[in-house]
């Protein structure tokens, strides 16, 4: 039976690579920061094909367009003779009678190193980038690297590493061959690829088990400054809090995270965050972070990504089961992938206890805050569902904040209905069983499902209200029946040139304060035309050492009201940067802000569903 049974073994390997599209991609010859990439075809059945690079990918809701980091791309059949082609845009070229061809080359130019010239495009998220840095590490995410022909998606792709034999690559994926030069992927499909990212880089790596489930942490930092052991016990107990959280909603047994850690020595990216994958996360941090700073995004973040294995990868409607590479559909309902994503995230630590419930108001209190940027009372549906266009895509980010906060307030209504018995984590549980990965939802069928699965027609009046229609969610009102209450504190007079000071960001190649595209100008900034994209250099000639930044903070802190103030700017123009002055007088901007607290004296109803809210029992 064995001898059998590794014949049978060894024929379906023959028979799998013989009908697999084998896709190499060469780390170990890299010429001027580009890595080449072959992909052979098994016999082509259609005379006339599209072979394309994505245009988006799951997990993102921004038109990203891989395809323009490929150059020097050639068509060749049996013989190496080239295949004439036509390119349709950046991502797509079409191929007239192919019978012929045998294979595609090119070279892959990284993400990273295009993140601070934003004259050119956006740029791409960080997590979602690839990075070449030869010697030092390789950031892969594989729609960056790999394309597809239209109609060969599920096709088996045989996906070839050539790694230097000193270098170790952190993925879920497990090798086929036991050469050191070589590590060998057998995926099922073109969507399989794109979810099984690898960052390959010299050995540092830890692995551990956690609730049953194997972990890889596998890190880069550039200068050395950290270890994955460094981040071991905060990540284990964090993924331990998480599956008691999920119970048999999480039923993997591996996951993978990629930790690449930006420094001063490299591309000088500024995408933080994560991206998530069924068994795995591509995650960037700044290298300059205290380690305590990594633990807690590690803890938000991370957990995040890993909350994304039920909803949407395991539990999802059919734009995202059939996604559209080239011309992607979205679907309605970013407020449950993301928006309950994110709720998930922090609702589990108040519930296994890694933060308590003085800490879970305050994050509950800064959504509420930071929701208000935003347009309240454009539908969430509409948003959704037409994110890639540029009427929209600058209301995405209101995803993780009003998003959550219909979640959260789902969850009180839910409680509500039905006396404690069920919440938001039970309504997920519920829909993921009706379906699962391999059995989408409908779209617009979506809350009828939520229905059926709760028993309670008042959902549909909540979804209707305050999720597909144009209502501003009543938080006082959701959080009263679990007994907080909202008060108001003014801040004292702050200048600065954003709203919320908190949101402000650091560019260590320039030295300069940088801010997300999202943030409130002040009125300062107003009145004397900064722009959100400007970088702040100096202040009143006042430059920023980052050794010594307390100082350039303490120094702002002195500025009076009517002062004249000169602020130095990073300002692009064009393929250029200049730096201007700006000169105003200051304009102290004091807030009146709200606060959660839980109340003194709640009613008997309003602190049992608290505490059922707060805890998850019934």
């Amino acid at each position: 039976m064995k001898k059998i049974a590794l014949s049978l073994g060894v024929l379906t390997a023959v028979l799998v690579n013989a009908q697999s599209i084998k896709t190499t991609i060469d780390l170990v010859n890299v010429k001027d920061d580009k890595v080449a990439v072959t992909m052979e075809f098994p016999k082509m059945k259609s005379g006339d094909i599209k072979f394309h690079f994505p245009k988006t990918v799951p997990g993102t809701y921004s038109v990203d367009d891989y395809g323009r980091f490929v150059e020097g791309i050639k068509f060749l059949d049996n013989k190496g003779k080239e295949l004439t082609f036509t390119k349709i845009n950046d991502n797509s070229y079409s191929l007239k009678n192919a019978q012929n061809l045998s294979k595609v080359t090119y070279l892959v130019n990284d993400s990273f190193d295009e993140e601070m010239d934003a004259s050119k495009h956006k740029a791409v998220f960080s997590p979602s980038g690839t990075d070449i840095e030869q010697g030092k590490v390789y950031l892969i995410n594989t729609h960056g690297f790999v394309g597809y022909i239209d109609n060969m998606q599920d096709v088996p792709y045989q996906l070839v590493i050539q790694k230097p034999n000193d270098f170790y690559g952190t993925t879920a994926l497990v090798d086929q061959d036991k050469s050191e030069a070589t590590d060998t992927f057998t995926l099922a499909n073109y969507a399989k690829v794109t979810d099984s990212p690898l960052m390959y880089t010299k050995p540092d790596y830890t692995t551990f088990n956690a609730g049953g489930m194997d972990l890889v942490l596998g890190v880069y930092s550039p200068t050395g400054k950290y270890k994955a052991a460094d981040f071991k016990d905060n990540l284990e107990k964090m993924v331990i809090a998480q599956k008691k959280f999920l119970g048999d909603m999480n039923t993997n047994k591996k996951y993978a995270i990629l930790l690449y850690l930006s420094g001063t020595g490299g591309p000088q990216i500024k995408g933080f965050g994560a991206l998530e994958h069924h068994e795995s996360t591509s995650v960037v941090l700044p290298e300059m972070m205290p380690k305590d700073a990594i633990d807690k995004a590690i803890t938000d973040v991370v957990s995040h990504e890993f909350f994304h294995t039920v909803n949407p990868l395991k539990t999802h409607s059919e734009e995202i089961h059939y996604f559209d590479y080239a011309d992607p559909k979205m679907s309605q309902h970013l407020w449950m992938y993301e928006g309950g994503t994110e709720y998930f995230a922090n609702l589990f630590q108040i519930q296994e206890g890694l933060i308590d419930k003085n800490e879970f108001l305050k994050r509950i209190n800064e959504k509420i805050t930071n929701s208000k940027n935003y347009d309240d009372t454009m539908p969430f549906t509409v948003m959704s569902k037409n994110v890639l266009l540029d009427q929209y895509k600058d209301q995405y980010r209101n995803v993780y904040e009003k998003g959550t906060l219909l979640t959260m307030c789902l969850d009180i209504e839910l409680r509500k209905l039905s006396n404690g018995e069920m919440g938001y984590r039970d309504m997920i549980r519920k829909l993921s069983q009706r379906f699962g990965e391999n059995k989408p939802f409908k779209d617009d069928k979506l809350i009828d499902e939520l229905v059926t699965v709760t028993g309670y027609p008042q959902v549909k009046d909540f979804y209707n209200k305050y999720i597909a229609g144009n209502q501003p969610t009543p938080y006082a009102e959701y959080l009263s029946q679990v007994g907080v209450e909202i008060g108001k504190q003014e801040t004292p007079p702050i200048f600065w040139m954003i709203k919320d000071p908190n949101q402000t960001g650091f560019n260590e190649k320039n030295n300069t304060f940088v801010f997300d595209e999202s943030s409130a100008l002040s009125p300062f900034a107003k009145s004397i035309g900064f722009k959100i994209t400007d970088e702040v250099f100096a202040l009143d000639g006042k430059t920023i050492d980052v050794k010594n930044i307390q100082d350039f903070i303490n120094y702002s802190k002195t500025i009076k009201e009517g002062q004249n103030v000169t602020v130095t700017v990073l300002r692009k123009n064009g393929d250029k940067t200049d730096k201007i002055d700006l000169k105003g007088k200051a304009i102290l901007d004091k807030l009146t802000m709200e606060t959660l607290q839980f109340k003194a004296n709640p009613t008997a109803a309003e602190k049992k569903l608290q505490d059922q809210w707060l805890t998850g029992k019934k």
